[in-house]
């Protein structure tokens, strides 16, 4: 994604002044007035990132509130965010089942509601790691959902007569510049609020948070669908005539049966469509090495127990960090985009993940405490190595993105690729599974950390192992990264960027 690209269509002295009044507040990734649409899509993304408030309300609470141990604290959050591994069932659903004759309009107001539901529900009535689990993955479930909604919506705008060749472009850096807003809004106040005021009352400032997408939701104008959305056909029948995902001709609901029955033939259909592209050589083999990438072991949580019993850091330092992080993220993306896209495919994913062990490694300087030795402070060393980790995993990470997007055939790229993602979400949860198992089978608990070297040390050499697997990634993926950034046959920072 690049950086936005302001525009302004000037279409009258009226139409200018009504829109310079409606879109103020919205950079101008778009021309023209601001549509609902992109209110809605800012509003989804901005509270994915706005969400990240309780990300440290949820550590405080589940170590501090609940006792629990590092192992079982790195389970059962990153069980709590299992619902991000199953994206591409929302956006079948999405398209194929309407709630209320809608297909995105309701979903999003469902999401905002469960959303708040599942937050506003921490803040009063959690009180066991049974019900904060059920709750987070609630809440995930509802971001996820709405992060495909929010993504179909892109889709649909693209594809508008009216879209012209920057749009897509455009409306992927309204997401990411969205996001990115909340993220480091939410990292500014988050250890400060958690420290001044608890990790239950975060819980519900969280839960507002989600409304907004409801509201936003019920401004998007959408035709109420009276008729069967494209590929859900009637049971037992090929013909797109007749009933079909029960709707009728007429907007008559269809029988139940036959409403399910077209439900489960579209499903049937476009599981064998995924399934039959999928197990392509050309994309399986990447496949599996997206997931193998993510699946590594962390050692994420045991360090947070680490810094915050053994070097007594505070919420609000622990918040610093996180802002720290957020940062950087962003300026790995820049990092990537400008000096970096470039570089074939195989290359960047070899010395990035090289790169980010030898750096992994200096978090044994802060555990053996050698970073005193040398007269740097616990919280400056943390705060350094949190940002060139960061930094280093998101320019890790934007390959990964484009190799998901370089490989999806056309006529599926949109479930391809959000399945892909889902492989790359079911790796990272695999790896805190492992992570979590490694640390209880080494013995680190809140107030045990002599083998927290060891474990460091596992965890970040473990980034190694799926280096083998990047010769199961075709030739033909860099080729077809170095016509593109070529073009003409020339290359580098003198040519055209195009979008990505």
């Amino acid at each position: 994604m690049h950086p936005a690209r302001s525009r302004w269509h000037r279409g009258g002295a009226a139409a200018a002044g009504a829109a310079r009044r409606q879109q103020w507040w919205l950079p101008k990734f778009v021309a023209g007035p601001v549509q609902p649409e992109l209110v809605a899509i800012a509003l989804v993304y901005l509270v994915q990132g706005l969400l990240g408030l309780s990300r440290l309300a949820v550590f405080v609470f589940l170590k501090d509130e609940l006792g629990l141990a590092p192992a079982s604290v790195a389970l059962l959050t990153s069980a709590g965010y299992a619902p991000w591994t199953i994206k591409p069932l929302y956006g079948f659903l999405s398209d194929a089942v309407p709630l209320f004759g809608y297909r995105r309009r309701s979903y999003l107001v469902l999401c905002g509601l469960v959303g708040a539901s599942a937050w506003g529900s921490m803040a009063l009535f959690a009180s066991t790691p049974a019900a904060m689990l059920a709750l987070l993955m609630l809440g995930s479930a509802s971001t996820a959902c709405a992060d495909v909604v929010a993504d179909s919506v892109v889709v649909e705008l693209v594809r508008k007569p009216s879209a012209n060749r920057g749009t897509a472009g455009s409306l992927q850096s309204l997401c990411w510049a969205s996001q990115s807003t909340g993220g480091i809004a939410s990292a500014y106040f988050s250890g400060s609020l958690v420290g001044d005021y608890g990790a239950r009352w975060v819980f519900g400032v969280t839960a507002a948070f989600p409304l907004l997408v409801t509201a936003a939701a019920v401004t998007i104008p959408e035709q109420r669908i009276v008729s069967p959305p494209k590929g859900v056909m009637r049971s037992g029948s090929g013909s797109s005539s007749g009933s079909a995902g029960g709707w009728q001709r007429g907007g008559s609901p269809a029988l139940p049966h036959a409403r399910h029955s077209g439900v489960v033939a579209a499903f049937k259909n476009q599981a064998a469509l995924l399934w039959a592209t999928g197990k392509q050589p050309g994309i399986l083999w990447p496949a599996v090495f997206v997931f193998a990438w993510q699946a590594t072991p962390t050692a994420d949580t045991a360090m947070l127990f680490f810094e915050t019993n053994q070097l007594g850091f505070m919420p609000e330092i622990l918040g610093r960090i996180r802002l720290v992080g957020a940062l950087a993220s962003l300026a790995g993306v820049g990092l990537y985009n400008f000096k970096l896209k470039h570089v074939p495919l195989r290359t960047i994913l070899q010395w990035t993940a090289v790169a980010g062990t030898l750096l992994g490694l200096t978090q044994l300087m802060l555990v053996t405490g050698i970073n005193r030795q040398l007269g740097l402070s616990d919280q400056l060393f943390a705060l350094a190595d949190t940002a060139l980790l960061t930094v280093l995993g998101q320019v890790a990470f934007m390959p990964l993105l484009v190799l998901a997007a370089r490989i999806c055939p056309e006529g599926v790229e949109a479930t391809l690729f959000a399945t892909l993602m889902s492989l790359s979400n079911s790796g990272m949860f695999l790896g805190s599974a492992l992570g979590s198992g490694l640390t209880a089978w080494l013995g680190v608990t809140g107030e045990n950390f002599d083998n927290l070297a060891l474990l460091v040390t596992l965890c970040t050499l473990s980034a190694l192992l799926p280096l083998p697997l990047l010769r199961l990634l075709p030739a033909d993926v860099d080729e077809a990264k170095e016509k593109e950034d070529g073009g003409d046959g020339s290359s580098g920072d003198g040519g055209e960027r195009k979008e990505s």
